[in-house]
């Protein structure tokens, strides 16, 4: 597998790895492709590196449950599965092309392994759009992947906390102040979209609860 900014090693256990194997396997429509454990165990070295706080093995198997809670809503679910393993495979907090390295990740290792051109091309698409979250009104791939990655705002209260004191870690390196700022903003942003979620799943189970959330981190953030 194509390495971009490879970490150490870690392989967090066996479900994982099947889950990707069949993923892929699935993916491929009967094509032939190349033993996927290791393109697993090197994904799954990624997102175990040091540096990770929040965007962590943790974050992973959350997005592939919540995308298989989602799976109706997709035309190509395993396609969306396989770009959940690649979303923030390339991942430093202190960068800012996270997203487009991990794009180009994808392209380079899913053919490599036999996934399709047209599949492969979809996948990064997919990737790319975690930078905006902002999926079109037909994108109904886009629409599981952006509320299977933004699932965690609608969480219980103490699930909430526990992901905003993760990301805070992960950009320990920001003075306070600065990060409180940079935070409340982002919060706002959220918070003036006339809808968090695109499937109707996620608007009816996570949006009103995510914005009570979202608010309440604000509120603490500019107190």
């Amino acid at each position: 597998m194509p390495d971009l900014d490879h970490g150490p090693d870690a392989t967090p256990g066996p479900a994982l790895r099947d889950r990707f194997a069949t993923t892929l396997r699935e993916a491929a429509q009967g094509a032939e492709i190349r033993d996927p454990y290791p393109y697993a165990d090197q994904l799954l070295t990624r997102w175990s590196e040091p540096q990770r706080r929040y965007h962590t093995v943790d974050h992973l198997r959350a997005v592939l449950d919540h995308v298989d809670t989602l799976a109706r809503y997709a035309d190509d679910p395993d396609l969306v599965r396989l770009a959940a393993w690649f979303h923030d495979a390339v991942y430093r907090p202190d960068r800012s092309e996270n997203e487009e390295r991990s794009a180009r990740l994808a392209e380079l290792a899913l053919p490599e392994a036999g996934l399709s051109q047209d599949g492969t091309d979809e996948v990064a698409r997919l990737v790319r759009l975690t930078t905006t979250h902002a999926a079109a009104e037909d994108d109904r791939n886009g629409a599981v992947l952006c509320d299977a990655d933004l699932a965690v705002l609608g969480s219980p209260p103490e699930t909430y906390d526990a992901y905003a004191a993760a990301v805070r870690e992960e950009y320990g390196f920001i003075p306070e102040a600065d990060f409180r700022a940079g935070r409340a903003a982002i919060l706002e942003q959220l918070l003036d979209l006339p809808r968090l979620f695109r499937t109707p799943h996620g608007e009816l189970e996570w949006e009103a609860r995510a914005r009570r959330n979202l608010a309440a981190e604000l509120r603490t953030l500019t107190a």
